[in-house]
């Protein structure tokens, strides 16, 4: 708000011009004068002090109801947000489902039973997001971050998950069957009755893994894999797992 002060009562004309030097200026202090008139009017006009503290309750009020429509306007970006994604459902590309999938987890917006299957989300950050049920079959996930997300009974076959992080992410009854799984980070995964099937497993990281449960790994390739847990290798090749260096 501003300050205003009450001015003091200017000098009647004939006390000024007396003071005025030099006198060919006497037209441009007089001007001046009338200023100082007017400027110490409306200094005591309590009309416009009352402008003021309505200009700053104005103000106030705005900032009230900002914060108390904060709740609406995430409301309304959260259904934008799915609007995107749903709209694209079925569709190859991206069409702007990246950025609607961070920014729906970084809200921590569940999302339970998204469809993207075979979109292009290559890169995509989605740590610690809620996933389950998805379906991101065949979907292009290569660099992609799911890094403590729960990805529990989800669609992921033939998805390409090349070098992407899955460190301590919940894969239990998921399908991951034909996926491209070349040099993922799995350590520290949840793989009960996982369904590897036919994946390629090359060079992936399984630190700390528990693969007795795992529901098949039959047609899996499993050259090398890093940081196996120990009996790994022969429990896989039993059950039918492959070891082959180069694409078939």
């Amino acid at each position: 708000m501003l300050v205003r002060e009450k001015k003091a009562r200017p000098q009647a004309w004939p006390e000024r011009r007396e003071t005025m030097r030099p006198r060919w200026a006497l037209p441009f202090h007089a001007i001046e004068w009338l200023w100082d008139w007017l400027a110490y009017g409306l200094s005591r006009w309590a009309f416009l002090e009352v402008l003021e503290y309505a200009s700053s309750l104005s103000v106030l009020v705005a900032v009230i109801f900002y914060y108390a429509e904060a709740g609406d306007r995430k409301k309304q970006k959260h259904y934008q947000a799915w609007q995107v994604i749903n709209t694209a459902q079925g569709k190859g590309g991206s069409g702007g489902r990246i950025e609607a999938l961070q920014e729906l987890n970084a809200d921590r917006e569940a999302l339970v039973g998204v469809n993207a299957s075979g979109s292009f989300l290559q890169g995509v950050r989605l740590h610690g997001a809620n996933l389950l049920r998805c379906d991101l079959s065949a979907a292009d996930l290569r660099m992609s971050d799911f890094s403590g997300a729960n990805l529990e009974n989800a669609e992921l076959s033939s998805a390409n998950f090349r070098e992407a992080n899955l460190k301590g992410a919940m894969l239990r009854d998921a399908d991951l069957a034909g996926a491209d799984l070349n040099g993922a980070d799995f350590s520290q995964t949840e793989l009960s009755g996982l369904n590897l099937e036919d994946a390629d497993l090359r060079h992936a990281d399984l630190a700390g893994i528990r693969y007795e449960k795992l529901k098949s790994v039959k047609g899996a390739n499993i050259a090398g894999v890093r940081n196996a847990p120990a009996g790994f290798a022969q429990w896989a090749i039993a059950r039918g797992a492959i070891i082959r260096e180069t694409e078939p």
